[in-house]
């Protein structure tokens, strides 16, 4: 009786162990799949990878730190540009020069 006890038991470790390879070979399948649906789902949002969001993030920072420069230095050309005395106008001759023709 213990011997066929043992081996009923046996049996059943075996169906149990067999029943737990099943079931993790069955979630492994539906990760794969629910992964793979996930992934065409947001290809067709047409969403941006993280890669490229910090690419393009890195060049608007870039391009507003050359703003700011080029700001300051407009700033500085302008504020140059009023300390300087006006030119004065250019002196033109009584007549008409030599090649222009006369006005009628």
């Amino acid at each position: 009786m213990t011997q066929t006890s043992s081996r009923f038991f046996d049996e059943i470790a075996r169906l149990m162990n067999d029943a737990t390879g099943v079931a993790q070979g069955i979630k492994r399948e539906f990760d794969t799949l629910f992964r793979s649906q996930a992934e065409r789902w947001l290809n067709d949002l047409d969403l941006v990878k993280r890669e490229e969001f910090e690419v393009v993030k890195d060049m608007a920072r870039l391009a507003r730190e050359e703003n700011e420069a080029l700001k300051a230095r407009v700033a500085a050309l302008e504020a140059k540009l009023e300390t300087q005395t006006p030119p004065s106008p250019p002196a033109y001759a009584s007549g008409p020069s030599e090649g222009t023709p006369p006005v009628a």
